[in-house]
Protein backbone atom coordinates (compact mmCIF):
# COMPACT_ATOMS: atom_id res chain seq x y z
CA UNK A 1 0.00 0.00 0.00
CA UNK A 2 1.26 3.43 -0.92
CA UNK A 3 2.06 5.54 2.14
CA UNK A 4 0.72 9.07 1.80
CA UNK A 5 2.63 12.26 2.59
CA UNK A 6 1.03 14.53 5.14
CA UNK A 7 1.66 18.17 6.01
CA UNK A 8 3.03 18.47 9.55
CA UNK A 9 4.00 22.14 9.65
CA UNK A 10 4.69 24.83 7.02
CA UNK A 11 7.42 23.47 4.79
CA UNK A 12 7.47 20.07 6.51
CA UNK A 13 5.76 16.98 5.13
CA UNK A 14 5.99 13.56 6.74
CA UNK A 15 5.23 10.01 5.70
CA UNK A 16 2.22 8.39 7.30
CA UNK A 17 3.56 6.47 10.29
CA UNK A 18 2.45 3.28 12.00
CA UNK A 19 -1.26 2.56 12.74
CA UNK A 20 -0.83 -0.95 11.34
CA UNK A 21 -3.58 -2.36 13.55
CA UNK A 22 -5.97 0.41 12.54
CA UNK A 23 -5.32 -0.23 8.85
CA UNK A 24 -5.94 -3.93 9.39
CA UNK A 25 -9.26 -2.98 10.93
CA UNK A 26 -10.14 -1.11 7.75
CA UNK A 27 -9.22 -4.19 5.70
CA UNK A 28 -11.53 -6.22 7.92
CA UNK A 29 -14.36 -3.78 7.26
CA UNK A 30 -13.55 -3.86 3.55
CA UNK A 31 -13.93 -7.64 3.55
CA UNK A 32 -17.17 -7.70 5.53
CA UNK A 33 -18.73 -4.26 5.18
CA UNK A 34 -19.89 -2.35 8.23
CA UNK A 35 -23.10 -2.65 10.17
CA UNK A 36 -24.14 -0.53 11.89
CA UNK A 37 -22.32 2.77 11.32
CA UNK A 38 -18.81 2.77 12.83
CA UNK A 39 -18.24 5.81 15.06
CA UNK A 40 -14.54 6.17 15.85
CA UNK A 41 -13.65 8.53 18.68
CA UNK A 42 -10.51 9.53 20.51
CA UNK A 43 -8.47 12.45 21.83
CA UNK A 44 -8.16 15.62 19.78
CA UNK A 45 -5.16 15.43 17.49
CA UNK A 46 -4.52 11.73 18.12
CA UNK A 47 -4.08 11.03 14.40
CA UNK A 48 -7.61 10.05 13.34
CA UNK A 49 -7.50 12.22 10.23
CA UNK A 50 -4.12 10.90 9.09
CA UNK A 51 -5.37 7.33 9.54
CA UNK A 52 -8.57 8.03 7.63
CA UNK A 53 -6.70 9.68 4.77
CA UNK A 54 -4.40 6.68 4.56
CA UNK A 55 -7.49 4.46 4.68
CA UNK A 56 -8.82 6.21 1.57
CA UNK A 57 -5.74 4.97 -0.30
CA UNK A 58 -6.17 1.47 1.08
CA UNK A 59 -9.84 1.29 0.13
CA UNK A 60 -9.15 2.59 -3.36
CA UNK A 61 -6.60 -0.19 -3.82
CA UNK A 62 -9.28 -2.65 -2.68
CA UNK A 63 -11.64 -1.47 -5.41
CA UNK A 64 -13.92 0.86 -3.45
CA UNK A 65 -15.44 4.11 -4.60
CA UNK A 66 -14.71 6.51 -1.75
CA UNK A 67 -16.30 9.68 -0.39
CA UNK A 68 -14.27 11.42 2.32
CA UNK A 69 -14.84 14.83 3.90
CA UNK A 70 -13.32 16.71 6.82
CA UNK A 71 -15.18 20.02 7.35
CA UNK A 72 -12.87 21.25 10.12
CA UNK A 73 -9.89 21.14 7.75
CA UNK A 74 -11.87 21.97 4.58
CA UNK A 75 -10.70 18.66 3.20
CA UNK A 76 -12.38 16.28 0.79
CA UNK A 77 -11.60 13.36 -1.46
CA UNK A 78 -14.23 12.23 -3.96
CA UNK A 79 -13.36 9.04 -5.81
CA UNK A 80 -16.67 8.15 -7.45
CA UNK A 81 -16.84 6.23 -10.71
CA UNK A 82 -20.21 7.81 -11.56
CA UNK A 83 -19.06 11.02 -13.24
CA UNK A 84 -22.14 13.19 -12.74
CA UNK A 85 -22.34 12.33 -9.03
CA UNK A 86 -18.63 13.03 -8.61
CA UNK A 87 -18.94 16.40 -10.30
CA UNK A 88 -22.05 17.27 -8.30
CA UNK A 89 -20.31 16.58 -4.99
CA UNK A 90 -17.09 18.32 -6.04
CA UNK A 91 -19.13 21.41 -6.93
CA UNK A 92 -20.61 21.40 -3.42
CA UNK A 93 -17.11 21.01 -1.94
CA UNK A 94 -15.83 24.00 -3.93
CA UNK A 95 -18.79 26.06 -2.78
CA UNK A 96 -18.22 24.98 0.83
CA UNK A 97 -14.54 25.96 0.64
CA UNK A 98 -15.49 29.43 -0.59
CA UNK A 99 -18.61 30.04 1.49
CA UNK A 100 -18.25 27.76 4.53
CA UNK A 101 -21.29 25.63 3.73
CA UNK A 102 -19.81 22.31 4.84
CA UNK A 103 -22.98 21.33 6.64
CA UNK A 104 -24.72 21.22 3.27
CA UNK A 105 -21.98 18.95 1.91
CA UNK A 106 -22.30 16.60 4.88
CA UNK A 107 -26.02 16.11 4.41
CA UNK A 108 -25.68 15.86 0.62
CA UNK A 109 -23.33 12.89 0.99
CA UNK A 110 -26.21 10.72 2.17
CA UNK A 111 -28.25 11.41 -0.98
CA UNK A 112 -25.25 11.09 -3.28
CA UNK A 113 -24.24 7.78 -1.69
CA UNK A 114 -27.74 6.42 -2.26
CA UNK A 115 -27.64 7.61 -5.86
CA UNK A 116 -24.26 5.92 -6.34
CA UNK A 117 -25.66 2.59 -5.12
CA UNK A 118 -28.68 3.07 -7.37
CA UNK A 119 -26.24 3.60 -10.26
CA UNK A 120 -24.75 0.17 -9.48
CA UNK A 121 -21.65 1.18 -7.53
CA UNK A 122 -20.94 -2.16 -5.85
CA UNK A 123 -18.33 -1.21 -3.25
CA UNK A 124 -18.67 2.18 -1.58
CA UNK A 125 -16.90 3.75 1.43
CA UNK A 126 -18.31 6.85 3.14
CA UNK A 127 -15.87 8.46 5.59
CA UNK A 128 -16.98 11.55 7.48
CA UNK A 129 -14.33 13.13 9.70
CA UNK A 130 -15.12 15.59 12.54
CA UNK A 131 -18.51 16.58 11.16
CA UNK A 132 -20.67 16.87 14.27
CA UNK A 133 -19.66 20.42 15.17
CA UNK A 134 -20.42 21.50 11.61
CA UNK A 135 -23.94 20.10 11.51
CA UNK A 136 -24.63 20.73 15.21
CA UNK A 137 -24.15 18.28 18.06
CA UNK A 138 -27.93 18.08 18.49
CA UNK A 139 -28.18 16.62 14.98
CA UNK A 140 -25.39 14.05 15.41
CA UNK A 141 -27.74 11.14 16.07
CA UNK A 142 -29.99 12.09 13.15
CA UNK A 143 -26.98 12.18 10.84
CA UNK A 144 -25.82 8.73 11.95
CA UNK A 145 -29.35 7.45 11.40
CA UNK A 146 -29.21 8.82 7.84
CA UNK A 147 -26.01 6.87 7.20
CA UNK A 148 -27.54 3.76 8.76
CA UNK A 149 -30.45 4.08 6.36
CA UNK A 150 -28.04 3.54 3.47
CA UNK A 151 -27.10 0.17 4.97
CA UNK A 152 -30.59 -0.89 6.01
CA UNK A 153 -32.65 0.40 3.10
CA UNK A 154 -30.39 0.71 0.04
CA UNK A 155 -31.98 1.72 -3.27
CA UNK A 156 -30.31 -1.26 -4.99
CA UNK A 157 -28.21 -4.29 -4.18
CA UNK A 158 -24.56 -3.72 -3.37
CA UNK A 159 -21.56 -5.86 -2.55
CA UNK A 160 -20.16 -3.90 0.42
CA UNK A 161 -20.66 -0.46 1.94
CA UNK A 162 -18.48 1.00 4.69
CA UNK A 163 -19.64 3.95 6.80
CA UNK A 164 -17.19 5.56 9.23
CA UNK A 165 -17.75 8.69 11.30
CA UNK A 166 -14.83 10.04 13.35
CA UNK A 167 -15.14 12.51 16.20
CA UNK A 168 -13.32 14.08 19.14
CA UNK A 169 -16.54 15.43 20.61
CA UNK A 170 -17.31 13.44 23.76
CA UNK A 171 -20.68 15.17 24.09
CA UNK A 172 -21.78 13.81 20.71
CA UNK A 173 -21.14 10.23 21.85
CA UNK A 174 -23.84 10.55 24.47
CA UNK A 175 -26.26 11.94 21.92
CA UNK A 176 -25.61 9.16 19.42
CA UNK A 177 -25.24 6.46 22.07
CA UNK A 178 -28.88 6.82 23.17
CA UNK A 179 -29.79 4.87 20.02
CA UNK A 180 -28.64 1.60 18.46
CA UNK A 181 -27.59 3.19 15.19
CA UNK A 182 -23.82 2.98 15.62
CA UNK A 183 -21.03 0.84 16.97
CA UNK A 184 -18.46 2.82 18.93
CA UNK A 185 -14.76 2.12 18.43
CA UNK A 186 -12.22 4.16 20.41
CA UNK A 187 -8.80 5.06 19.06
CA UNK A 188 -6.00 6.29 21.29
CA UNK A 189 -2.91 8.43 20.77
CA UNK A 190 -0.12 6.82 18.76
CA UNK A 191 1.76 3.92 20.36
CA UNK A 192 5.32 4.61 21.38
CA UNK A 193 7.01 2.95 18.37
CA UNK A 194 4.78 4.70 15.83
CA UNK A 195 5.17 8.05 17.54
CA UNK A 196 8.96 7.62 17.36
CA UNK A 197 8.61 7.19 13.57
CA UNK A 198 6.84 10.56 13.41
CA UNK A 199 9.25 12.28 15.82
CA UNK A 200 12.27 11.12 13.79
CA UNK A 201 10.91 12.85 10.66
CA UNK A 202 10.91 16.30 12.26
CA UNK A 203 14.07 18.12 11.16
CA UNK A 204 16.35 20.33 13.21
CA UNK A 205 17.18 20.43 16.88
CA UNK A 206 14.50 19.13 19.21
CA UNK A 207 14.15 17.85 22.78
CA UNK A 208 14.95 14.18 23.47
CA UNK A 209 12.29 11.71 22.37
CA UNK A 210 11.65 10.53 25.93
CA UNK A 211 10.77 14.08 27.00
CA UNK A 212 8.37 14.47 24.09
CA UNK A 213 6.73 11.14 24.84
CA UNK A 214 6.12 12.14 28.47
CA UNK A 215 4.63 15.50 27.45
CA UNK A 216 2.50 14.38 24.50
CA UNK A 217 1.60 10.81 25.35
CA UNK A 218 1.93 10.08 21.63
CA UNK A 219 -0.44 12.82 20.44
CA UNK A 220 0.74 14.24 17.07
CA UNK A 221 -1.09 17.57 17.42
CA UNK A 222 0.53 18.20 20.79
CA UNK A 223 3.91 17.53 19.20
CA UNK A 224 3.01 20.06 16.50
CA UNK A 225 1.99 22.63 19.14
CA UNK A 226 5.37 22.32 20.80
CA UNK A 227 7.22 22.52 17.50
CA UNK A 228 5.38 25.71 16.50
CA UNK A 229 6.21 27.20 19.91
CA UNK A 230 9.92 26.39 19.53
CA UNK A 231 9.54 23.56 22.06
CA UNK A 232 8.56 26.05 24.79
CA UNK A 233 6.47 24.05 27.23
CA UNK A 234 5.33 27.00 29.35
CA UNK A 235 3.97 28.97 26.41
CA UNK A 236 2.27 25.89 25.00
CA UNK A 237 0.50 25.23 28.29
CA UNK A 238 -0.65 28.87 28.49
CA UNK A 239 -1.98 28.58 24.94
CA UNK A 240 -3.97 25.49 25.87
CA UNK A 241 -5.39 27.13 29.01
CA UNK A 242 -6.71 30.00 26.90
CA UNK A 243 -7.98 27.72 24.14
CA UNK A 244 -9.88 25.48 26.57
CA UNK A 245 -11.11 28.45 28.59
CA UNK A 246 -9.85 27.02 31.88
CA UNK A 247 -10.85 30.07 33.90
CA UNK A 248 -10.14 30.94 37.56
CA UNK A 249 -13.89 30.65 38.17
CA UNK A 250 -13.90 27.08 36.84
CA UNK A 251 -10.83 25.97 38.76
CA UNK A 252 -11.99 27.66 41.97
CA UNK A 253 -15.39 26.00 41.79
CA UNK A 254 -13.95 22.52 41.30
CA UNK A 255 -10.55 22.93 42.98
CA UNK A 256 -10.75 19.95 45.35
CA UNK A 257 -11.83 17.47 42.69
CA UNK A 258 -9.43 18.81 40.06
CA UNK A 259 -6.47 18.60 42.43
CA UNK A 260 -7.26 14.91 42.95
CA UNK A 261 -7.93 14.27 39.26
CA UNK A 262 -4.58 15.64 38.06
CA UNK A 263 -2.94 13.05 40.31
CA UNK A 264 -5.28 10.21 39.38
CA UNK A 265 -7.97 10.69 36.71
CA UNK A 266 -9.94 7.71 38.08
CA UNK A 267 -10.97 10.08 40.87
CA UNK A 268 -13.62 11.13 38.36
CA UNK A 269 -14.92 7.55 38.24
CA UNK A 270 -15.81 7.77 41.92
CA UNK A 271 -19.61 7.60 42.44
CA UNK A 272 -19.33 10.84 44.43
CA UNK A 273 -17.61 12.74 41.60
CA UNK A 274 -19.81 15.66 40.50
CA UNK A 275 -21.58 14.86 37.23
CA UNK A 276 -21.53 18.57 36.34
CA UNK A 277 -17.73 18.64 36.51
CA UNK A 278 -17.39 15.44 34.46
CA UNK A 279 -19.71 16.83 31.79
CA UNK A 280 -17.74 20.07 31.66
CA UNK A 281 -14.41 18.29 31.28
CA UNK A 282 -15.88 16.16 28.49
CA UNK A 283 -17.36 19.21 26.79
CA UNK A 284 -13.98 20.99 27.00
CA UNK A 285 -12.31 17.94 25.45
CA UNK A 286 -9.98 17.58 28.42
CA UNK A 287 -10.77 13.99 29.41
CA UNK A 288 -12.11 10.73 28.03
CA UNK A 289 -14.54 9.12 30.43
CA UNK A 290 -15.63 5.49 30.72
CA UNK A 291 -12.74 3.96 28.78
CA UNK A 292 -13.29 0.58 27.18
CA UNK A 293 -11.77 -2.66 28.35
CA UNK A 294 -8.18 -2.80 27.03
CA UNK A 295 -8.91 -5.89 24.96
CA UNK A 296 -7.70 -4.85 21.46
CA UNK A 297 -10.96 -6.18 19.98
CA UNK A 298 -12.74 -3.10 21.35
CA UNK A 299 -10.21 -0.64 19.91
CA UNK A 300 -9.42 0.52 16.38
CA UNK A 301 -5.70 0.53 17.12
CA UNK A 302 -3.43 -0.35 20.04
CA UNK A 303 -5.26 0.52 23.28
CA UNK A 304 -3.69 2.67 26.00
CA UNK A 305 -2.06 0.94 28.97
CA UNK A 306 -4.31 -0.34 31.73
CA UNK A 307 -3.06 2.52 33.89
CA UNK A 308 -0.18 4.97 33.53
CA UNK A 309 -0.43 7.91 35.90
CA UNK A 310 2.69 9.54 34.44
CA UNK A 311 0.75 9.92 31.17
CA UNK A 312 -2.51 10.79 32.94
CA UNK A 313 -4.19 7.49 32.07
CA UNK A 314 -6.43 5.70 34.54
CA UNK A 315 -8.35 2.48 34.17
CA UNK A 316 -11.66 4.24 33.48
CA UNK A 317 -10.78 7.90 32.88
CA UNK A 318 -7.85 9.54 31.08
CA UNK A 319 -6.67 13.04 30.34
CA UNK A 320 -6.58 13.48 26.57
CA UNK A 321 -2.84 14.10 26.79
CA UNK A 322 -0.36 14.85 29.60
CA UNK A 323 -0.35 18.44 28.33
CA UNK A 324 -4.12 18.75 28.93
CA UNK A 325 -3.56 17.60 32.50
CA UNK A 326 -0.64 20.03 32.86
CA UNK A 327 -2.86 22.90 31.71
CA UNK A 328 -5.31 22.16 34.53
CA UNK A 329 -2.44 21.75 37.01
CA UNK A 330 -0.99 25.15 36.01
CA UNK A 331 -4.40 26.77 36.29
CA UNK A 332 -4.70 25.39 39.81
CA UNK A 333 -1.24 26.68 40.71
CA UNK A 334 -2.17 30.14 39.44
CA UNK A 335 -5.27 30.05 41.59
CA UNK A 336 -3.16 29.25 44.68
CA UNK A 337 -0.78 32.06 43.84
CA UNK A 338 -3.68 34.52 43.72
CA UNK A 339 -4.80 33.61 47.23
CA UNK A 340 -7.01 31.18 49.14
CA UNK A 341 -10.42 30.06 47.94
CA UNK A 342 -13.24 32.47 48.79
Amino acid sequence: MKRIRLPFAPGINVDFADRELALRRVEEWANKGTYPVQVVYGPEGCGKTAWLRQSVELLRELGFDVIYINPTESGARVELSVVDLRERLLALVREATEQGTWGRVAWAIIDIARSAIDARVRKLAIIVDDVFQTIGLDKAALYVKGLLGILEHPPAEYERVITIVATSEGVSLREVGRHNWAEFKPIWNMPREGFKQLYDQIPGGKPPFEDMWQVTGGNPRTLLRLYKNNWNMENTVKELIREKDITPQFTAKWRTWLEKAVEDPDTLWNPDAPEELINELIRMNLILHNLHDRDPWFWVDQPPPEKDLELGIGKYVAWQTPLHREAVRKALESLKADGPSP
